[in-house]
């Protein structure tokens, strides 16, 4: 999970969207599934026909966020996903056009596109998508989900061409890379595990696929599965641990308090969601029942503890007040006169509780990465009563350096991390824009 500051509702802003990883068809290789997690209209899931199953069960899979380039149409596609070495892949339109979309699609090869990661004629799907996570969907959750996405606004719109480097520009490659790293098959429930376990299994690995995000890569780019949900980087952004460990995961957390995070993107004493995490609470947690939260929560406490050091992060104790801000460096300054106003010198933040930044790691953990990323590239989270923005700091004045110095003093004053080439990240970061 990432953490940053975030203001009260104003004009959205941008920001870069997360890349996950996925596997290819092993159906066509003669491998074998076993019986899914069951998921019949008795497993929980809301709605009582297809197209009402169908909207939640799409929101559970973060399909808007993909699937919708900035400030596009929802689900028309062009998205960019910056794979590292390989090249640039868009994400597709899968409105129901026929031309450019997926309504000439037949169910079998909708599913076998979501599941399976084969479209029709035969075209591999690239790593951009989770169909390994979602190979745990059943089929008829999956023909819910076309059933939704039937009943929305059409696009004649095509996605830009992939930009991919050789050799990973040959798609039928990517069948090599499945036999090492193939798609987890569909499991049934652990009987010794409570229905709420299950549950939370199901979404996390399922539909959420959090640990396409959340989990480092392997030397093949699979998914670990010794550090599993142990953090990764992607897009610029850390990507933080979100298994059970105390010091660097969500061990530390209380229920009720990821319970908060998952299902708003803000918990107090956590901060609030920025970046990637954002888009995926937005436009996706934030749908889901109470009951489902609190199934993730069960599940996730349950993961192997994983230390990340570069998580890590010892917060200090801020007097409240404004006595609490000192004034004598460039850092403290600037922040007085651009950030204290929403955030107030304690970081408990004013008028939105969306605006307290106090004890998020993003303050201190991995040389502040994220909270320049913030600084620089801004970050919106969608939520019940509008969208909390945080807008970017780039131009208006403000250097390279000036921003480096906020950093700077964010990082030693809400926290004892010892912040270093601050300056050079800022430059790093606005690179990658370009």
């Amino acid at each position: 999970m990432t953490h940053a500051f975030s203001f009260p509702p104003a004009k959205r802003v941008s920001f870069s969207g997360k890349v996950t990883l996925a596997a290819l068809l092993l159906a066509t290789l003669g491998m074998p599934t076993h019986a899914a997690h069951a998921n019949a209209a008795e497993d929980g899931t809301p709605g009582n026909t297809p197209v009402e199953r169908g909207q939640y069960l799409t929101r559970a899979s973060d399909c808007e966020v993909c699937h919708t380039a900035p400030g596009g149409m929802p689900y028309v596609g062009g998205r960019a996903f910056k794979l590292p070495g390989m090249g640039v892949v868009y994400s597709t339109n899968i409105t129901a056009d026929k031309q450019h979309g997926v309504g000439a699609w037949s169910d079998e090869e909708f599913v076998a596109a979501v599941k399976q990661g084969v479209s029709p004629g035969g075209k591999h799907l690239y790593p951009a998508m989770p169909y390994p996570a979602y190979s745990r969907l059943s089929d008829q959750d999956v023909r819910d989900i076309r059933a939704y996405l039937a009943t929305l606004p059409t696009s004649a719109s095509a996605a830009p061409e992939n930009k991919l480097r050789f050799p990973f520009s040959i798609r039928s490659l990517m069948i090599f890379w499945n036999i090492v790293n193939g798609p987890a098959s569909a499991y049934p429930d652990d009987t010794t595990k409570s229905d709420q376990w299950n549950r939370g299994r199901w979404l996390v690995e399922g539909p959420g696929h959090c640990a396409d995000c959340h989990s480092p890569r392997t030397l093949t780019f699979g998914l670990s599965t010794s550090k599993a949900f142990g953090g990764n980087m992607l897009n610029g952004w850390r990507i933080y641990n979100i298994s059970s460990d105390t010091k660097t995961g969500i061990g530390g957390w209380t229920n009720a308090e990821l319970a908060q995070y998952l299902s708003t993107g803000h918990a107090d004493g956590h901060g609030t969601a920025s970046g990637d995490m954002a888009d995926v609470i937005g436009h996706s947690l934030r749908y889901l029942t109470p009951a489902d939260i609190q199934a993730m929560v069960t599940y996730l406490r349950s993961t192997k503890p994983v230390s990340t050091p570069q998580d890590s992060v010892t917060f200090r104790n801020i007097a409240s007040g404004d006595a609490s801000l000192p004034q004598n460096s460039r850092g403290a300054r600037l922040y007085a006169s651009a950030c204290a106003g929403c955030h107030l010198p304690d970081g408990t933040g004013r008028q939105s509780s969306f605006a307290s930044i106090a004890g998020g790691r993003s303050l201190g953990a991995d040389n502040g990465r994220n909270l320049i990323q913030v600084l620089v590239n801004g970050t919106g989270l969608q939520t019940a009563t509008g969208v909390q923005i945080m807008p970017h700091f780039t131009g208006g004045g403000l250097s390279n350096r000036d921003l480096a110095d906020i950093a700077a003093f964010v990082m030693t004053h809400f926290t004892t991390a010892q912040p270093h080439d601050l300056e050079k990240q800022v430059e790093q970061i606005k690179k990658e824009q370009d």
